[in-house]
């Protein structure tokens, strides 16, 4: 059996196919180059018919990883198939492995603007403290992202999540302004305890990130509101 014909399967949803062949032949199938197993396209594209039928076979390996360093936990955070997510967490699968990068599927949930998925991982014991190679943890990508409902799910699961710095000294008060997420930068600056013009390695305040990137209002927000110095930016302009 090649890998095509049980990846187009899973894409037409097609459970029949599944319903007539071997466990043991479609937990054996790999992709040769990315690594996926059938169980990951599934959970990429939230076909939790056939997953179940994977688990139930007690033939596929829950926590197999691609070439990524993905397990399907990953895929579906990923991806936000909230039905897929508590399929495999009821299955006892790990809730914080690391991808490649070191990235967890909370990490990966937090990229897009799903707060259910978020909500599920939590209540799964998964850690929102945990830091990537680059040392962000998910917090710090929400901010990134700018979905503010899933910033305040973090804070209000952990009030001291924002108290973090990346490897090379950035804040996420840094990071949202630099992405022009105006209403988080609102939040953090009302919510949170961030030094006003604090610094990151290269010697860059939020305001900066947020001049030098042309978001506008998010500046009026770090001056109004954060009491930003402007007369840094003066001094700074080389940097």
């Amino acid at each position: 059996m090649e890998f095509k014909a049980v990846q187009d399967a899973v894409i037409a949803n097609n459970l029949s196919f599944f319903e007539n062949s071997s466990p043991e032949l479609i937990a054996s199938i790999q992709h040769s180059k990315s690594f996926d197993t059938p169980l990951h396209i599934a959970c990429r594209l939230g076909k939790a018919d056939i997953l179940k039928w994977m688990i139930d076979s007690n033939k596929t390996n829950l926590e197999a990883c691609n070439r990524e360093g993905k397990r399907p936990l990953h895929e579906a955070a990923h991806n936000s198939h909230d039905d897929c997510v508590c399929l495999l967490l009821g299955h006892k699968v790990q809730v914080d492995p690391f991808k490649s990068g070191d990235w967890t599927p909370l990490m990966l949930a937090c990229t897009k603007s799903s707060l259910s998925t978020v909500q599920i991982l939590l209540q799964a014991g998964a850690d929102p403290c945990l830091k990537n190679k680059d040392g962000w943890n998910s917090f710090h990508i929400a901010c990134r992202e700018g979905h503010l409902t899933i910033v305040q799910c973090l804070m209000k699961f952990k009030p001291d999540i924002w108290n973090t710095k990346s490897k090379n000294h950035r804040s996420p008060l840094h990071t949202a302004a630099l992405y022009g997420r105006t209403e988080t930068v609102l939040y953090l600056v009302t919510e949170c305890s961030y030094c006003t013009d604090e610094k990151d390695c290269c010697g860059v305040t939020p305001l900066m990130d947020a001049l030098r990137a042309g978001h506008i209002d998010t500046a009026h927000v770090l001056i109004d509101l954060h009491k930003a110095a402007t007369k840094i930016i003066v001094t700074s302009e080389t940097i």
